[in-house]
């Protein structure tokens, strides 16, 4: 990737988000890493470099099941 001097150029050398289409392929699986967890931005963040849709329709959506520590207060 050669350096853009503006946004512009960017754009005209390698196109713009309008003209993105993800990709659905086999490694395109679900995650049960609840919001907000290292796991789940990890998931993300290799979703995006896929190329892949950023949400599955069967990620986890609530908390329930998880247990977690429990820090007393000082």
């Amino acid at each position: 990737m050669t350096h853009c001097k503006n946004v512009f150029e960017a754009i005209l050398r390698y196109g713009h988000d309008e003209d993105f289409v993800p990709n659905e392929d086999e490694m395109f699986t679900a995650t049960d890493a609840p919001a907000g967890s290292q796991e789940k931005i990890e998931v993300l963040r290799r979703r995006v470099e896929l190329g892949q849709p950023l949400w599955h329709t069967t990620d986890r959506v609530d908390y329930s099941g998880l247990t977690g520590a429990i820090r007393p207060r000082e």
